[in-house]
C-alpha cells in the first residue's frame, strides 16, 4: 500500500474496502465511479471479483440519496437504495468465458445498450476495442461502478493486441501500429477525478499471502450529499435491480403530471422519468394535428429520447393511430419498444405482438400475446416491412420498418399515420429528406456518441427541414434533452468518457472563423478581416500536444460521416496507413481530411484478394479486384480520401476544393510548398516531423481515390476535382439507403491505366445495368455518375445507317424509338457521357441544344431504365403519355443534332415540309 491510499484521514486497507467506499460515495451522490485494476490479467480479474463480492456483502448503512433530497424524484425511487436486499446486477465484457457473472463478448458489447447494471467489468486485455468502452459505460447505473481490468498502465501503450491487428493494414504490419490512443487514454485515467487505480501483479494471483494489489489512486472525491434543486439529478430508472425490461414502478405517487390541456393519457406522462421527457412527449402531441407537423428531439446519450418516443408511440397506438418506427437497425429501437410495451401492458391494451419478415409474410411463430392478454393469430403487415409489430385493441399499431422501405413509403403509401425516425443522425440526408413527404414525422437523434454524428444532422438536415416548413407551413417543434436518466448530470464517469473518447468533440465556434475564405472574401477588406488560410499536416504529435486542435479536427471529421465511432479516434492516432491534413485560420481548424494509403500489394496478397480474401484497409483495390475481377488493381499505390469536411459555417467558400488541391500537390509532387512525394527518404520541403503513417512509407503514388454514398452534388464536386467514376454499387447500403460510388484521379501512367480500364468497364455495366440491377437508381444520381465517367461518348458511339434512319423517324417522323431500342439507348448514353452538367442545373437548355435536366431524366427513365411510359409521364409531371412521348422525340432530336452526320441530314430532309 502507498500513501496514495490514505484519504480523508483514514487508510484504505485493500481493494475490498476501496470498492465499498467508491460504491458508498457513488450512491450518496447518485453518480458513478471508476475502478481501474492494472497489471496481470488473472490477478486483475481476481481483484474485480473481490471488489464485487465486497460491495455485494457490504451491509453497512450508506447515506443514500433520498427522495427528500430531490423534489422532482418522488415516486421514482432509487435503484441504488434497493441493492442491499436484491443483490447486484453485474456484467463482464471479456474474450474469456466461465465467469459467474453475465458475460458479454467484446464484439457484442452493444448488447448492453439500453440496459442497466450496478457493475460493469471491462476486460481490456487481449482485444481492447474503444467502441466497447463507449458502449458499456452507459449501462452503469447511478451508484454503480465501472471496472476496467487493464495491462500495467505504464506498459499498456506499447502492448499490441487483437484490435491493433485490425489497424495493421497491408502492406504495413503490427509493428507499424502505434499506441498513442492508449497513451492518451491512460493520461485521462490518471488525471480525471472519480477513477481509482489499483496495481495487481501475477504474485497476487498465484499466492494467498502478501499485501495484495496496491492502491495507487483512491479516486474518492468526497462529494457533498446530493441536495440539488429539482431537475439537477435523476435517479436510476427501476426500483427492482433485477428488472431490466425498462419497467417503471407502478405504485406510489408520480411527480410528472400531464401538462395542462394534454391530449395524451396521464399515465403516459406519469411514466416519464425526467421533466425533459415530459417536454418531449408533449411536443409529440403536435403530430396529432391534421396539418403537417414535425418534431425534432436531440440529446446526449442516456437522456431518454428513445424512451420519450416510445411513450408517445404508445399514446398514439391507444388512440387507434398507426405508428411506423425506423432506425439504422432494429436493435436501435429496443428502448423505444420497451416503453411501448410498458404503457400498453399496464392498460391491458395489447391485442397481439408479431414479427413480420422482409417478405411481408407471417413468420412461423406468428404472433405472441403478452401474459394474460388475448392474442389473435395471423396478424400481418404491409409487404416490405421487417421487424416487430404491436397492435392495440383500439386498432392502433407500432411497427419497425427498415429505413429504405420507410423512406420509399413516406409519402403515404405505407399505412402509417405517424412516422418516427430514431437515431436519425446515422441516416444520410437523402434518406431523411424523403421523410419530409410525410404529414406527421418525428426525428430523434443522439448529439454525441458513436450512434451518430448528431451535430452533422443539425447542420446538414435541420436547415432543409426548416426550409420545408417555410414553404409548406409545416409546424416544427425542436426539443433538447439535457437531464440524464440514470445518474447525476455532473457525473465524473460521463465527463471522463466524453473526454477520453472525444464524444463531445466539436468544431470551433462559428464566430471565431466566420470571415474565412479560401482566397479572399468577396467583400474585400484588410488582412485582419481576411485571415490567411494555412495548409497543415497534423501529425499525431501535433494532435496530442493540443487538445483543442484534436477536438476541432476530430469534430469536423464527425461531421463528414454519418457514423463516427471511438474506434475511429484510435485509427486516426495509431493506424500506420492514415494521415490528417487540414486548413487552419487563426490557429483553428476550418477544413480537414483523413487520407489513407492503399495498394502496393505483393503478388501473393493480390492473388489471395482475387480469390476472395479480404484485405483490411484497402477498400478500392479490394472492390476492383474481388468484385470487378482485376487482379492487377492492387499493384498501383493510391491515396484515398476517407473523409473530408469543411466547417459548417464556411461552406461554399472554396475551402474543401482548396484543401484537396493542396493534398494533390503534396502527394503527387505538384507545386505545393509541402513534401512532393511519399516515396523513400525524399520528403521534399517540409517542417513536419516524421510520425509514420502514409507520409513515411512506400513509393510515390499512382492515383487518388474516394468512395461515398452517391448523390448528384457529391459526384459533381469530385468530378470538378478531377476524379472519374469507375464503379457504382448495384445494391443499397442497408443503413444509408444509398449506392456507393468509387472515383479515381490518376497521377501516373499506371494510375491512368487503372482508371481507364475500369471506366470503360463501368460504361458497359451502366449501359446494360440501368435496365436491370440499377433500374431503380435515382435518375439524377445516374446522370451525375455517367457524366463523371471519363469516357468519350462520341468516340465510343457506333451506329449503323439503318439505326440513324430509325432514330430520325422516331424524332421527326412516324417511327418510335422502341423499333431500335439498342440504338436509342447507345445514343442517349453517349450524350450523358459527354454531358457537362452545369453546377446549378439546367432547366431551359441553350442555343447549343443542351438537354434540360427534365429531358435527361426522361431519357434515363424511359430509354435507359425502360420504365413504363405511363409511369414515366406521371413521375416527371407530363400531362399525358402522349405529351411524354413527344418530349422524348424532341430530346432524341436534340441528340441527333449533336451526333448525327450525313445520313441523319439526308433522312431529315424527307420529313421537311
Amino acid at each position: 500500500m502507498t500513501t496514495d491510499a490514505v484519504t480523508g484521514g483514514s487508510e484504505i486497507a485493500d481493494v475490498a474496502e476501496l470498492a465499498c467506499r467508491l460504491r458508498a460515495e457513488a450512491i450518496r451522490s447518485n453518480e458513478r465511479r471508476g475502478l481501474v485494476i492494472a497489471g496481470d490479467r488473472d490477478a486483475g480479474i481476481d481483484a474485480a471479483y473481490t471488489a464485487v463480492d465486497a460491495i455485494e456483502d457490504d451491509t453497512a448503512p450508506a447515506d443514500r440519496a433520498t427522495l427528500a433530497d430531490h423534489d422532482d424524484l418522488a415516486g421514482n425511487g432509487t435503484r441504488a437504495a434497493a441493492t442491499d436486499d436484491a443483490g447486484l446486477d453485474v456484467s463482464i465484457v471479456s474474450t474469456r468465458e466461465g465467469f459467474r457473472f453475465d458475460r458479454v463478448a467484446p464484439v457484442h458489447a452493444d448488447d448492453l445498450l439500453g440496459t442497466t447494471r450496478d457493475v460493469v467489468i471491462l476486460d481490456c486485455h487481449d482485444r481492447f476495442r474503444p467502441n466497447a468502452l463507449g458502449q458499456v459505460v452507459g449501462a452503469v447505473d447511478g451508484g454503480g461502478l465501472l471496472v476496467l481490468v487493464t495491462p500495467a498502465l505504464a506498459d499498456w501503450p506499447a502492448i499490441r493486441d487483437g484490435f491493433d491487428e485490425g489497424l495493421a493494414v497491408p502492406p504495413f504490419d503490427i509493428d507499424d501500429v502505434t499506441g498513442r490512443f492508449r497513451e492518451r487514454l491512460v493520461s485521462t485515467i490518471r488525471d480525471h477525478e472519480g477513477i481509482a487505480i489499483v496495481e495487481a501483479t501475477a504474485a497476487d494471483h498465484e499466492t494467498d499471502g502478501g499485501d495484495g494489489p496496491v492502491i495507487r489512486k483512491p479516486g474518492l472525491t468526497d462529494p457533498p450529499d446530493r441536495t440539488d434543486p429539482p431537475d439537477r439529478t435523476v435517479p436510476p430508472n427501476q426500483t427492482d435491480p433485477r428488472s431490466r425490461a425498462g419497467a417503471h414502478p407502478q405504485d406510489g405517487p408520480h411527480p410528472h403530471a400531464a401538462p395542462g390541456g394534454a391530449a395524451f393519457p396521464d399515465a403516459v406522462y406519469e411514466a416519464c422519468r425526467t421533466r425533459d421527457q415530459v417536454r418531449a412527449v408533449s411536443a409529440f402531441e403536435s403530430l396529432r394535428d391534421p396539418d403537417r407537423a414535425a418534431v425534432v428531439v436531440e440529446s446526449d446519450r442516456g437522456r431518454g429520447k428513445s424512451s420519450a418516443a416510445g411513450l408517445a408511440a404508445a399514446a398514439f397506438a391507444l388512440e387507434g393511430v398507426d405508428v411506423r418506427v425506423t432506425a439504422p437497425s432494429m436493435d436501435a429501437v429496443d428502448a423505444l419498444f420497451d416503453r411501448v410495451r410498458e404503457v400498453l401492458s399496464a392498460r391491458n391494451a395489447i391485442r397481439a405482438v408479431g414479427t413480420v419478415p422482409d417478405t411481408g409474410t407471417a413468420s412461423e411463430s406468428g404472433t405472441t400475446s403478452e401474459p394474460g392478454i388475448a392474442s389473435e393469430p395471423g396478424i400481418a403487415s404491409e409487404p416490405g416491412t421487417d421487424g416487430r409489430r404491436i397492435e392495440t385493441g383500439s386498432g392502433g399499431s407500432v411497427e419497425y420498418v427498415s429505413p429504405t422501405v420507410a423512406a420509399e413509403r413516406a409519402g403515404g403509401d405505407g399505412g402509417a399515420d405517424v412516422r418516427i425516425v430514431d437515431e436519425a443522425a446515422a441516416l444520410p440526408v437523402a434518406t431523411l429528406q424523403a421523410f419530409l413527404a410525410a404529414e406527421s414525422v418525428a426525428f430523434c437523434t443522439t448529439i454525441h456518441g458513436y450512434e451518430g454524428a448528431g451535430r452533422g444532422f443539425s447542420v446538414r438536415f435541420l436547415d432543409r427541414l426548416r426550409a420545408d416548413a417555410s414553404e409548406t407551413g409545416r409546424t416544427v417543434r425542436e426539443i433538447r434533452l439535457d437531464q440524464p436518466i440514470r445518474y447525476a448530470r455532473d457525473d465524473p464517469i460521463e465527463r471522463w468518457t466524453f473526454h477520453a473518447l472525444l464524444l463531445d468533440a466539436t468544431p470551433v465556434v462559428p464566430e471565431a472563423v466566420d470571415d474565412v475564405w479560401a482566397d479572399r472574401s468577396p467583400t474585400g477588406g484588410d488582412a485582419e478581416s481576411n485571415p490567411a488560410v494555412t495548409y497543415r499536416r497534423l501529425s499525431t504529435d501535433d494532435l496530442l500536444a493540443d487538445e483543442r486542435l484534436l477536438a476541432e479536427a476530430f469534430g469536423l471529421l464527425v461531421f463528414a460521416h454519418y457514423r463516427t465511432e471511438p474506434n475511429d479516434l484510435a485509427r486516426l492516432l495509431d493506424a500506420p496507413n492514415l494521415s490528417v491534413r487540414a486548413l487552419t485560420a487563426r490557429g483553428h481548424v476550418v477544413a480537414v481530411a483523413l487520407v489513407a494509403r492503399e495498394g502496393g500489394l505483393s503478388a501473393d496478397r493480390r492473388a489471395g484478394m482475387y480469390e476472395g480474401d479480404r484485405v483490411r484497409g484497402n477498400m478500392v483495390p479490394d472492390v476492383l479486384t474481388s468484385q470487378l475481377r482485376d487482379e492487377a488493381a492492387g499493384t498501383p499505390v493510391g491515396i484515398r480520401t476517407m473523409r473530408i469536411a469543411t466547417h459548417p459555417a464556411l461552406r461554399r467558400r472554396g475551402l474543401g476544393s482548396h484543401l484537396l488541391d493542396r493534398i494533390h500537390d503534396e502527394f503527387a509532387g505538384g507545386d505545393g510548398d509541402v513534401r512532393k512525394r511519399v516515396d523513400g527518404d525524399d520528403h521534399g520541403d517540409t517542417d513536419d516531423e516524421d510520425d509514420g503513417g502514409v507520409d513515411d512509407h512506400g513509393p510515390g503514388i499512382d492515383y487518388f481515390s474516394v468512395s461515398f454514398g452517391a448523390t448528384p452534388d457529391l459526384v459533381r464536386f469530385w468530378q470538378r476535382a478531377g476524379y472519374g467514376t469507375v464503379h457504382v454499387s448495384t445494391t443499397r447500403n442497408d443503413a444509408s439507403g444509398e449506392r456507393s460510388a468509387v472515383l479515381i484521379r490518376p497521377v501516373t501512367d499506371a494510375g491512368m491505366r487503372l482508371r481507364d480500364r475500369h471506366a470503360t468497364a463501368l460504361r458497359d455495366r451502366l449501359r446494360d445495368g440501368l435496365s436491370d440491377a440499377l433500374r431503380d437508381l435515382d435518375p439524377d444520381v445516374a446522370a451525375a455518375t455517367i457524366a463523371a465517367c471519363p469516357v468519350d461518348g462520341g468516340a465510343w458511339l457506333s451506329l449503323s445507317d439503318r439505326d440513324w434512319r430509325a432514330l430520325v423517324a422516331a424524332a421527326d417522323g412516324p417511327g418510335g424509338y422502341e423499333v431500335v431500342p439498342g440504338a436509342a439507348r447507345d445514343l442517349a448514353f453517349a450524350a450523358l457521357l459527354d454531358r457537362d452538367t452545369p453546377a446549378d442545373g439546367n432547366t431551359h437548355g441553350d442555343e447549343d441544344h443542351d438537354l434540360t435536366d427534365r429531358e435527361v431524366r426522361l431519357l434515363i427513365r424511359a430509354v435507359l431504365q425502360s420504365h413504363p411510359r405511363a409511369d414515366v409521364a406521371a413521375d416527371l409531371g407530363y400531362e399525358s403519355t402522349r405529351q411524354c412521348l413527344r418530349a422524348l422525340g424532341s430530346a432524341i432530336g436534340t441528340l441527333l443534332d449533336d451526333y448525327g452526320g450525313a445520313v441523319v441530314d439526308e433522312e431529315r430532309k424527307r420529313f421537311e415540309t
